[in-house]
């Protein structure tokens, strides 16, 4: 069973991203702020839910949350950033642009930067613990799904629509027979023999 507050704040606000170890596409991140009565049977983990059960519970989370934010950084941001730095950006715009202030932010994972003056924790594996991040982490998952499956018709070569931009071998053969499109990060290893030294 998820717990719904580890702080004890009536405001607490779960965030999480997704895309992090993806080949293409946006880093995705979003922060949720749940009432005190929340719940939902089917919530966990985005990663332990099927995508019919993680589309179902999407406008659940949205309708029925105290406050949502969803954020996108797009591919060269990230190369900018990094991708460490990109999540947590995406997670300070999420907080940025939630209505309502949270007293306390609990981050999946174990790293995260202090945002403002707000107290955190980072918890590693929080979105399976905590329901707030749990649903951060499905909104996440959903809006960066349905954007590789929008970029998939564009360059079908490369089977975002199953892959989602993900390092699969089918991606990886696309990027050797391709080349790169405008939405591959390029800082990233996007083919194993990157790294392999011709003597």
């Amino acid at each position: 069973m998820l717990e719904l507050n580890f702080s004890g704040f009536k405001l607490e606000a779960g965030t999480d991203e997704a895309g992090r170890g993806c080949l293409s596409g946006p880093v995705v991140a979003s922060a949720v702020i749940l009432p005190p009565n929340f719940h939902h049977e089917l919530l966990n983990d985005s990663k332990q839910l099927s995508e019919k059960k993680r589309k179902e519970l999407r406008p659940y989370i949205e309708e029925h949350s105290l406050a949502y934010a969803v954020t996108f950084i797009d591919n060269n941001e990230v190369d900018k950033l990094n991708v460490l730095q990109a999540s947590i950006t995406a997670m300070h715009r999420s907080i940025d642009k939630l209505q309502i202030k949270p007293e306390f932010i609990i981050v999946d994972g174990n790293k995260f930067k202090p945002y403002k003056d707000i107290p955190y924790k980072t918890i590693v594996k929080g979105d399976a613990k905590y329901m707030s991040i749990a649903a951060a982490s499905i909104l996440a998952k959903t809006y960066r799904d349905e954007y590789m499956e929008k970029i998939h018709n564009e360059f079908p070569n490369y089977l975002w629509k199953k892959n989602k931009g993900y390092p699969t071998k089918k991606h990886r053969e696309a990027i050797r027979e391709f080349g790169i499109t405008k939405y591959h990060r390029k800082t990233f290893r996007l083919l194993p023999e990157q790294l392999s030294l011709n003597f």
